[in-house]
């Protein structure tokens, strides 16, 4: 059978999702704690990678099994072999012609950054961080222009292997609240660390180095030489998967913010609001 679940996890602890030769990746560990449960071997397909140091509110896989098991044993068995930092929140059997990549219609991404001129302590590894003051109506003006469906070879790492560059940006929210900036970004899909280039490009702006009419320049122009480095990944989270309402997956908290951090006092502004259906 296909069995689908969704995880949540703390990147910090780990080498990125995909498996790797000497172990350290979510996905080693979750494969490892799903194949005692299946007493055989697992092997899971993910809506998305992330790399190192990135975070996931709601991260979607799926695996096949000859193993018959309840639900209850997808989750709680094998949260109980995983390690503290990932847990699996649901898991649900599904049709084989369920994809957990190549069925999602929509992916979200959340960056929390702290904008102060001190660093993060007790937040460390769960926000980026920079010390200069930024504008926050010249990035929503820049981010704006990034809006629909682009090539976004500018903004993809060398390593991409993306077979096109093209993708369509849906939703680019910057909101502030006291010291802390929430970038919420969502696409039908994303090239390797497009959010965190384009982060990249946003803070340019923001401290003014360029006006918000540059990043147009860098879109059109192709050339991720153009464009500003990659941003550190602490603060980059996962924040959900969408699928067409037919394959009835459970839902996950909208916005993504009021799931992510919502109980530290630096965050008591988010507030929850009517889930959504993925």
């Amino acid at each position: 059978m296909r069995v689908a679940l969704a995880l949540e996890y703390d990147g910090s602890g780990f080498c990125g999702w995909q498996s790797q030769r000497s172990g350290g990746s979510v996905q080693d560990a979750l494969e490892a704690a799903l194949s005692k449960i299946a007493d055989g071997d697992i092997r899971v397909v993910t809506a998305g990678r992330t790399d190192a140091g990135v975070h996931a509110v709601y991260q979607v896989v799926h695996f096949d099994t000859q193993a018959q098991r309840p639900e209850t044993a997808w989750v709680r068995g094998v949260n109980a072999l995983l390690p503290d930092s990932i847990a699996v929140r649901w898991a649900s059997r599904m049709p084989d012609d369920f994809h957990a990549r190549y069925c999602a219609i929509e992916r979200r991404y959340l960056y929390l950054l702290l904008n102060s001129s001190v660093r993060p302590g007790l937040y460390h590894h769960k926000m980026g961080w920079f010390h200069q003051a930024l504008d926050l109506a010249s990035m929503q003006a820049a981010a704006r222009l990034l809006l629909g469906e682009h090539d976004f070879s500018a903004f993809r790492a060398a390593e991409c292997q993306a077979k096109s560059p093209i993708r369509t940006l849906t939703k680019i929210d910057i909101t502030r609240q006291d010291d802390v900036i929430a970038f919420e970004l969502r696409a039908n899909a994303f090239l390797h660390h497009m959010v965190r280039n384009i982060l990249g490009c946003l803070i340019y702006v923001g401290k003014r180095k360029y006006p918000p009419e540059w990043i147009r320049e860098v879109l059109t122009g192709r050339r991720r030489s153009d464009a500003a480095p990659t941003f550190p990944a602490a603060g980059l989270y996962l924040a959900g998967v969408s699928y067409d309402d037919k394959w009835k997956l459970p839902r996950f908290a909208e916005p993504p913010l009021a799931a992510v951090l919502s109980a530290t006092g630096r965050l008591s502004w988010a507030q929850d609001s009517p889930n959504e259906r993925t």
